[in-house]
């Protein structure tokens, strides 16, 4: 790899393949890929947005975009992270909700074909999203990213969710109420810029990983550096978005998450400990659902992973997948011997109700000792 673009091409039929750094893509290309992932009709996630992998690719050196060309046109775009022994990732794994492949309809080029021109072996992902059928192998696992709908606009979305969840709409209104009359109100900001409120926000988040012996995501510097890069982002297709609550002027919950025209992906929530007998983060994620439909907002992703407060308040699911795409080879035996086992025996746990609530009772203790 150069210090700019690749030279060596690689033509596979009639595609032809160009490997590039995420800031070396060109106002054109930048355009085209926005125009090939309007044109799939897929949920407008700012994960797939060409946005965040140029924001990815500043904090992550080892970030590329794959160029597709058809007939003098460009075809398409495969954003993802190098490896050791050509071991890839998906482009932000850990914190990217949807990946995948920007690619036209019908191009005709397989995996393995995409991964060779890449110099991988293995492709690793955990939110691969729905349709990517050309990374999903036999053995990828599926799961549900529940959704809130907010096409119809927040009255039509408060109706429904007070047939389906009536105790839990009735007791967040309530606990919201009761903060407002002990705190001297209540005010909500959908769109914080104060870097100090996120500065909070991640302090926060980082002590509820530590305190339930989770390991603390913003203890990676690239996180860190990439949520305070998105929230400093405007454009049209991926924006960082800071939402506060905010009782008797402190700030008592929060979130972080990203937006485009269409979608707004829940990310980043913490709340302050000493409130919680208000539950801040469900008043606070009520009111970014009325916030985001009134910005014409349809979709509020709660991205994959089981919570009570996801069931009492989805309205539909995505679907995600979990794997990697191999091509033939020792690469790809080297994936499944560093990968697999622990993979497997994480859904071995994760399937058996008993297990996994052991498992969280561990992790809970392990933070209470790390936090004594």
């Amino acid at each position: 790899m150069s210090g700019v673009r690749d030279s060596g091409a690689r033509g596979h039929g009639d595609v032809r393949v160009d490997v590039v750094r995420p800031g070396e893509l060109g106002p054109g290309e930048l355009a085209s890929w926005r125009l090939l992932r309007a044109e799939s009709r897929m949920p407008a996630s700012p994960f797939m947005e060409p946005e965040f992998t140029v924001a990815v690719g500043r904090v992550r050196p080892a970030a590329r975009v794959a160029l597709l060309g058809l007939g003098g046109e460009r075809a398409g775009f495969f954003p993802y992270e190098t490896g050791p022994w050509g071991q890839g990732r998906a482009i932000g794994l850990g914190v990217s909700d949807s990946q995948g492949a920007v690619l036209r309809p019908g191009l005709e080029i397989t995996a393995p074909r995409l991964l060779r021109a890449c110099s991988l072996s293995a492709w690793r992902y955990d939110n691969l999203e729905a349709g990517q059928d050309l990374f999903l192998p036999g053995g990828a696992e599926g799961f549900d990213s529940p959704v809130i709908d907010l096409g119809a606009g927040y009255e039509t979305y408060e109706k429904e969710l007070r047939a389906q969840s009536p105790t839990f709409l009735r007791s967040t209104l309530a606990k919201e109420r009761r903060l407002g009359r002990a705190q001297g109100g209540v005010r909500f900001v959908f769109d914080e810029r104060d870097p100090a409120a996120l500065r909070t926000l991640m302090e926060w988040k980082s002590a509820q990983y530590r305190r339930t012996g989770r390991g603390d995501r913003f203890a990676q510097r690239w996180i860190s550096d990439l949520v305070r890069l998105l929230h400093k982002t405007r454009t049209p297709g991926c924006s960082g978005v800071l939402s506060v609550l905010y009782a008797g002027g402190r700030p008592v919950s929060a979130h972080f998450g990203l937006r485009s025209p269409g979608a707004l992906a829940y990310w980043f929530p913490a709340y302050d400990p000493r409130f919680a007998r208000y539950s801040p983060g469900l008043v606070l994620l009520l009111r970014m659902a009325e916030a985001a439909a009134a910005a014409g907002i349809g979709l509020l992703d709660l991205g994959r992973g089981a919570a009570r407060y996801k069931g009492s308040l989805m309205t539909g699911r995505l679907r995600v997948h979990e794997g990697a795409s191999t091509r033939p080879g020792m690469g790809a035996a080297l994936h499944w011997v560093s990968r697999e086992p622990a993979r497997r025996t994480h859904r071995f746990v994760r399937d058996r109700p008993r297990l996994a609530g052991y498992a969280r009772e561990t992790l809970t203790r392990i933070g209470g000792v790390r936090g004594g």
